[in-house]
């Protein structure tokens, strides 16, 4: 396993060229940043990046590698949580080196969730772990016999984490017993690969499904709450995997995957507004603005009415929702991962670090962690942006 410290604080490294104020044509860097910014363009900070890590470089003849898990961060033991496509859990402390590692027998679809301690891994081969972050000894482990696929929540003494076969799972915290599970028998058609992370709030379970349904379950035991179709009639595309989220008023909002945006009230699951923009896949909500993510686009809408507010064309899928760092919306795509001005949409800086980013990145304060789709991860430091 190759390990490097980035000699220097102050890198932004090749990733940046004329154009960065006005979209993203020709800022795409492919490679790995011992490679030195060519003299004729001048930094920009707003990153450093503290260290990186080759956790699983791509294998000869891989083609097209893609890393989908989210890293994660445990503040206390200060250590890294990462998720590579070799079916390997890792911790790397705050150096950039492995601290431990702890595999498993498939590859992650999604994330690892820490809470107090505790880094709760959801494996594509059906077993949700709970590991120590500090050290990765096995705390417990629950076979669900399903690929689970989402970021696990964690929430009133039980973990919350969806499968890809449309099975929402719910185990106890403590020991791992199993507590309650909701399936929805998944459409004839095509899907959207993904699926939607639940929204826990005030005992009640928020989360969609690729028939095309949003459901509110009791978090306690899993019952129906109420659930509403979105995507109308047919049997392709219909699916709901956005994660859910919900403004400061209590209004739910969610995608249709065939049908468009969705704002539902949070009791009922009636419809407030919609749009008709389809093959949106992510939402952010942040005050009054609801960014989404799709094909060949990142949108935002005021949320109280659906009021289109900017757009800004990719060329390509980000599948999953954006994140904010430091007041800037970063975006991951195939090819890089976007800074945006949340208010206007305009593109700041596109960083390749090799291979693309197709995980959304973690942030921690002012630290920011990204697991490129070559298998390196980085530990960035946001200190050129305000916010």
């Amino acid at each position: 396993m190759t390990m490097r410290l980035v000699s220097w604080k102050r890198w932004l490294g090749s990733t940046v060229v004329a154009g960065l104020l006005g979209g993203c044509s020709g800022t795409q860097f492919y490679g790995n940043p011992e490679y030195p910014r060519p003299a004729s363009q001048a930094p920009l900070d707003y990153f450093s990046v503290n260290w990186w890590a080759s956790l699983s470089p791509p294998a000869t003849l891989e083609y097209g590698p893609r890393e989908t898990a989210s890293p994660a961060y445990d503040p206390v033991s200060r250590t890294a949580i990462a998720l590579t496509r070799d079916g390997y859990a890792r911790g790397v402390g705050p150096d950039g080196k492995v601290k431990w590692l702890y595999k498993t027998a498939n590859r992650f679809n999604a994330g690892p969730r820490v809470v107090d301690g505790i880094a709760y891994v959801p494996g594509g081969d059906g077993v949700l772990y709970a590991l120590d972050a500090a050290t990765g000894e096995e705390k417990w482990k629950y076979v669900a016999g399903e690929a689970l696929a989402t970021v696990p929540v964690v929430s009133e003494g039980l973990v919350l984490v969806a499968s890809e076969s449309d099975t929402l799972f719910a185990v106890k915290v403590a020991d791992g017993q199993w507590a309650w599970q909701y399936r929805r028998d998944p459409p004839t058609g095509f899907t959207v690969r993904g699926a939607s992370r639940p929204l826990v709030r005030e005992g009640v379970a928020y989360i969609g499904f690729s028939d095309g349904y949003v459901v509110a379950l009791s978090a306690d035991d899993g019952g129906v709450t109420w659930e509403r179709s979105l995507s109308g009639p047919g049997s392709e595309f219909l699916d709901v995997d956005s994660s859910p989220v919900m403004d400061a008023n209590g209004q739910l909002y969610v995608t249709s995957y065939k049908s468009g945006i969705f704002a539902l009230e949070a009791d009922t699951g009636d419809v407030v507004w919609s749009t008709s923009v389809p093959g949106m896949t992510g939402l952010l909500i942040s005050g009054q603005v609801l960014f989404a993510t799709g094909d060949g686009r990142v949108d935002a809408y005021l949320a109280e009415t659906g009021r289109l507010l900017w757009s800004h064309p990719l060329g390509e899928r980000a599948a999953f929702a954006p994140v904010f760092a430091k007041g800037m919306l970063l975006v991951p795509t195939s090819g890089s991962l976007l800074f945006l001005e949340p208010k206007t949409g305009r593109s700041r800086v596109a960083w390749n670090p090799g291979g693309g980013i197709t995980a959304p990145p973690f942030v921690a304060g002012r630290q920011l962690f990204v697991l490129s789709n070559n298998g390196f991860l980085y530990s960035l430091d946001m200190n050129g942006i305000q916010g």
